[in-house]
């Protein structure tokens, strides 16, 4: 399960600031982030046994997240890894509606996913589990977790009301915001989607960043992206009792070095 909210034209310095926790199981292998040896314009963290990823940047000031669809219904083995989806974003150089409209023929042989895409110019929503497979999205908040964009858990609706909070009040701050993704409160019970989890699992889920024995929030990233084009990319890395394991901040296409 993941966890992001972003802003989209909504701050007068940044055209994009996202703040995200990634959560999969902890013995699953994972590449820091990084730029990639075999696509040196992918900036981000990767997933070293499909080999893609769920949320990177471009040198050009390009961004793409991936999310699962929760669903209790195991995909089938030969899908394709929607850990693919942002990485042939980023190295295609298409508008994310381009690149969306090639990719909805495709889309319903993968599981459930939420795919969120990025250029210069706009930001688009995309899922293989909603009636309309894409579209643009306006300036303003989102939110997204395991579920269609928007969709009211109560864990996201924390996060986006500090979030919105914030950016109301301050330039957006990386510490900040990651101590925003550090919120281990679960939701009250009964308060959380009902998705046929047992209550353990719900419970452990409910909150915006999960410890479970052998899985949680593997990594927290900021991404602030200026009108200019300039990124900042910052991801904290966690281990299996949720204690920081590892940090790095990037920056792309700065104009002041």
């Amino acid at each position: 399960m993941c966890l992001l909210v972003l802003a989209w034209h909504s701050h007068p310095r940044y055209r994009l600031i996202v703040a995200a926790n990634r959560d999969e199981f902890h013995d699953r292998p994972a590449a820091p982030l990084g730029p990639w040896q075999d696509s040196p314009q992918i900036v981000g963290g990767r997933d070293l046994r499909a080999g893609g990823a769920w949320l990177a940047v471009s040198n050009q000031g390009r961004f793409g997240v991936v999310t699962n669809y929760r669903e209790l219904v195991r995909s089938r083995r030969s899908a394709p890894s929607r850990g693919a989806l942002v990485p042939a974003f980023l190295q295609t150089g298409q508008s994310p509606v381009a690149y969306l409209d090639n990719l909805e023929i495709d889309a319903p042989g993968y599981a459930g996913f939420s795919l969120v895409l990025a250029d210069d110019v706009a930001l688009w929503y995309a899922s293989n589990r909603t009636d309309e497979f894409r579209r643009p999205l306006l300036p303003g908040i989102y939110g997204l977790s395991n579920h269609a964009l928007d969709t009211p858990w109560p864990k996201l609706e924390r996060v986006r009301a500090r979030f919105n909070s914030h950016l109301a009040t301050a330039e957006p701050d990386a510490a900040t915001l990651f101590e925003m993704l550090a919120d281990a409160k679960p939701a009250p019970a009964g308060a959380g989607p009902v998705t046929g989890l047992s209550p353990e699992w719900a419970h452990a889920l409910s909150s915006p960043f999960v410890r479970h024995g052998n899985y949680g929030t593997r990594c927290s990233t900021v991404v602030l992206i200026s009108h200019d084009g300039d990124t900042q990319i910052f991801e904290r890395r966690f281990d299996s009792t949720g204690s920081l394991a590892g940090e790095t901040e990037l920056a792309l296409n700065d104009s002041t070095s």
